[in-house]
């Protein structure tokens, strides 16, 4: 299954959910702010989203520095 993830293509051997794959990349759920299809998603909700084909998955990560 083809879906898009920042920008770049990625093919997922399985339908998981937006927490899932989060967790899989090892992401902070607390240091991200996920755009699905163009709907941003509450952190609480990562785990209702299932990711389908053509699907377009945002990821903005926080950082600190200065």
């Amino acid at each position: 299954m083809l879906v898009i993830i920042n920008g770049k293509q990625e093919e997922l051997t399985e339908s998981i959910s937006i927490g899932e794959l989060l967790a899989r990349k090892k992401l902070d759920f607390d240091s991200v702010v996920v755009e699905y299809n163009r709907l941003i998603i509450n952190k609480a909700d990562f785990h209702n989203f299932v990711m389908k084909e053509n699907d377009t998955l945002e990821v903005l990560r926080f950082v600190g520095g200065g």
